[in-house]
This record gives structure tokens, C-alpha cells and sequence, in this order.
């Protein structure tokens, strides 16, 4: 009966060192991007923030992303954007999310609460005074939580051109199927120098805002950190670009 505990404990420690050798990310991790429109226009500036929280007492990470325009874009369409995040530590799942935009006068104010357990999304629209609740899928994240979850899903060793990742995802009421196809490889010059990056596209909904389903590329280091140096996006009309000009709280050696 010891040595089965014995062999239990251990594997349960070999599993959670295996967890933690192979995240990503830390609590404490923050990037800025700068971000423009059409390649030479100055759009905006976005931060990213990820650290220690805790959500009705469970231990969570808690993201927080904010986003606005500068300068002569923010003239005419101004925007300030907050996302928020609250997940598992350990599954990566998302308990809490939050969105408040002002997007050139378009606003919205929601706080989702999932349940993991029983597949239920609580959507609390602040602007509308409107609660309702929906069903999704199994294992599903939202649009920030899973930007963390993806960054530990994919080996940067073994993967190969053509791989998909594939996870649920809800976003304000509805549940879709997000996509990530691996492109391939390619050294781009960053403000950090010349760094050795995977080339990813997302696919996303085409319509109002993006030409086609094919319209995001995104490149992240070849490091152990994953770290998205550049995403570029094409619009209905010209195209967004954002470069990651700061960063700090990085878990692994860059």
C-alpha cells in the first residue's frame, strides 16, 4: 500500500513539474504594443498584463488588456478598449470575463460567468440591464483566455506546417469553433532585434470588419515564451498592424 502511494505521489509530482517545465507564461508578464494603420499611420498603443488573483476563493490568473488610439486616428475614431480575463490555473478555463469598449462611439459593457461544470454561460449586459444565459460547448474559453491556453497547447519543436489547433470559444452570446493553422517559420526584425518566429493565422469570422476568414497572420518567437511579437490584420478597409515594442515579467530566458 506505501509503495502505490509512493508511486501515486511521484507521478503526481512528475505531472505538475511536466506543467509547470512546459507554461509558457508567469504571473507578472506585461506587454505593450504599438499599433498602426495601413503601415505608416500611428493607430494606437495595447497592454497586456497576466497576475495572481483570487475569484469567488480559487486561485486564478487575472488578465487584464487595454487598448486606445493616439493621435490623428483618435480624432475622428477614437477608441479605449478593456478586456478582462479570469482563469484556471492549472486547465486554463475561464470562470470570469469582462468587455467594455468604446469603439468610435459603438459601446459595450458585458460580464460573462461561466460554469465550467454544467456548460453554462451567464452574460450580464450592463448597458442593456440585461441577463440572460446561454449554453456552450465543453472546455470552451473566451477570446482572452485563450490566447494563454494556445500558447502551452503547441510544441514550437515538432510542429509542422499545416497543424491546426482547434478550441470552443464564446464570445459575447454565441459559441464558435476557433482555429489556428501553423504557417511555418521566418526571422523578422523586431525593436528586440532579428528574432526567429512562427508564422500562425487564425481563423476568424469574415464581415463587417475583416475582409475574409483569413485575414489575421500573427507572428510569436521560437522561444519557450511564445511571445507575440506581431500581428497583422487585414480590414474591410487598408490594414492594422501591432508590434510589441515592451515587455517584462517574461518566465523564460529571451
Amino acid at each position: 500500500m506505501k509503495k502505490i502511494r509512493f508511486i501515486i505521489l511521484l507521478t503526481l509530482l512528475t505531472q505538475l513539474s511536466f506543467s509547470q517545465e512546459k507554461s509558457a507564461f508567469a504571473s507578472g508578464e506585461w506587454f505593450k504594443f504599438k499599433m498602426s494603420y495601413s503601415g505608416f499611420l500611428k493607430a494606437g498603443n495595447a497592454t497586456l498584463e497576466i497576475k495572481d488573483d483570487v475569484l469567488n476563493g480559487t486561485p486564478v490568473y487575472h488578465v487584464v488588456g487595454n487598448g486606445w488610439t493616439t493621435g490623428p486616428v483618435s480624432w475622428f475614431f477614437n477608441v479605449e478598449d478593456l478586456y478582462e480575463s479570469y482563469f484556471d490555473k492549472t486547465t486554463g478555463l475561464p470562470y470570469k470575463f469582462i468587455r467594455k469598449i468604446d469603439e468610435g462611439g459603438h459601446t459595450k459593457d458585458i460580464v460573462i460567468d461561466f460554469d465550467q461544470d454544467n456548460q453554462k454561460a451567464y452574460i450580464n449586459n450592463i448597458k442593456r440591464n440585461k441577463k440572460t444565459v446561454e449554453d456552450t460547448k465543453a472546455n470552451v474559453q473566451d477570446m482572452v483566455s485563450a490566447f494563454y491556453y494556445l500558447r502551452n497547447q503547441y510544441d514550437n519543436t515538432n510542429i509542422k506546417e499545416g497543424n491546426e489547433i482547434a478550441i470552443n470559444m464564446f464570445f459575447d452570446s454565441e459559441n464558435f469553433k476557433f482555429k489556428l493553422r501553423f504557417l511555418g517559420r521566418e526571422t523578422i526584425s523586431t525593436t528586440f532585434g532579428k528574432i526567429e518566429c512562427l508564422i500562425f493565422r487564425p481563423l476568424v469570422l469574415a464581415g463587417r470588419v475583416f475582409k475574409e476568414e483569413e485575414s489575421l497572420t500573427l507572428w510569436v518567437s521560437a522561444d519557450s515564451n511564445k511571445i507575440p511579437l506581431r500581428l497583422k490584420a487585414d480590414l474591410a478597409v487598408g490594414s492594422l498592424r501591432a508590434d510589441l515594442t515592451e515587455y517584462r515579467g517574461l518566465k523564460h530566458p529571451f
